[in-house]
């Protein structure tokens, strides 16, 4: 036991690193190292050899173990102290100049879009996130058989066995915000709905969660002419042209009757985005006439009132104007991407003062 101990003893002190002390420990005192194997000898020695041969094996594994211990935080210590002098700073030298946080663009082109539905007349309006599904489709006239309900377009909350609740969801658009404020405002109305909103989709154009702004307004009297009116100084204000084009494509949505998808005039010379030139087009958001089960559905009486409601991607129309590429890049939380299309704080947007930089 006495060249066991010297042995080891030896080996630990000169160890090199901590690999190499882990290597000498499953030697000496591993399932299967020296020390161990002595001890399983014990069991065929005589009583009176195990009292004596059992209290010096005791003594020499505690003695290895505690010098493996000790060697493990000499090396800890001393690779703290060569990583201390690589990273050595000298705390009397004047610190950085701290830079200043940026506004993601996500936030940037709502508030853009606030202020300008804002200079209409438009408020805004807010509601949950997790909506039944009465509110996010029996209401907007979204019958049981659309694929829009299937489980594997939409993010259905759990539910027991035996829950007889309705179901509730991650709302797909914000268009439950519009029945809401119908059934608690009335009409006549004005509202824009901005917020969060959540599809089962993932792509260079498509994320699980993403945002939309969509719009109401509920009179009497208003027409087609209104909304087109209306998405057209939108779009010039938006986009900060003072001409556009827009072109109304018939749809099927099944809120609105008639629908309409809109697309604008543009072209992409040179790789670069020109709004309200060219002769190419390019699509930007969906609309259409109120249909009378959602006035219903909203408490608002379809033979008195009538109104037309809209629906843009933040996401996407923040792309276009500001040249993103990928909407995955909205949510990577990389601090180089957001320096570069961040906004200053205190550059709040307005018509009169400009809406970005």
């Amino acid at each position: 036991m006495d060249d066991l101990r010297d042995k080891y003893l030896t080996a630990i002190a000169n160890a090199a690193d901590e690999a190499a002390l882990e290597d000498l420990r499953v030697q000496a005192v591993g399932k299967k190292g020296e020390v161990s194997l002595q001890m399983r000898e014990l069991g065929k020695m005589t009583p009176e050899e195990r009292q004596v041969a059992g209290p010096k094996l005791n003594a020499l594994k505690d003695e290895l173990n505690s010098a493996l211990a000790a060697k493990k935080q000499a090396l800890g210590d001393a690779a703290l102290d060569e990583r201390l002098k690589t990273e050595w700073l000298d705390v009397t030298l004047p610190g950085h100049r701290r830079r200043p946080g940026t506004i993601h663009p996500i936030s940037q082109v709502t508030e853009e879009v606030t202020a300008i539905f804002a200079d209409m007349g438009f408020s805004v309006a807010e509601g949950p996130q997790v909506e039944s599904d009465w509110y996010n489709f029996d209401a907007l006239n979204i019958p049981g058989h659309h694929p829009a309900r299937a489980e594997m377009d939409t993010f259905y909350m759990h539910r027991e066995e035996g829950d007889n609740r309705p179901p509730h969801v991650l709302r797909t658009h914000t268009s439950p915000v519009q029945i809401r404020s119908m059934q608690e405002h009335g009409a006549p109305i004005r509202v824009i709905a901005p917020g969060r909103v959540y599809r089962a989709d993932y792509d260079m154009t498509h994320t699980p969660m993403f945002h939309q702004v969509e719009g109401l307004a509920i009179d009497r009297d208003i027409s087609m002419a209104n909304l087109k009116w209306c998405l057209e100084e939108f779009v010039k204000a938006f986009f900060e042209v003072d001409d556009v084009e827009l072109r109304f494509r018939a749809s099927h949505f099944p809120f609105t009757e008639p629908s309409a998808e809109v697309d604008i005039r543009c072209s992409w010379e040179g790789g670069t985005l020109k709004i309200g030139e060219g002769d190419d087009w390019l699509e930007i958001l969906g609309s259409g006439m109120v249909h009378p089960h959602v006035l219903r559905s909203g408490n608002i009486d379809p033979d008195e009132w009538q109104g037309f409601a809209f629906g843009v991607g933040i996401d996407r129309i923040a792309m276009l104007k500001y040249g993103i590429p990928d909407l995955r890049a909205f949510f990577d939380s990389d601090l180089r991407w957001l320096r570069h299309y961040g906004f200053a704080s205190l550059d709040v947007p307005t018509l009169h003062g400009g809406l970005s930089r």
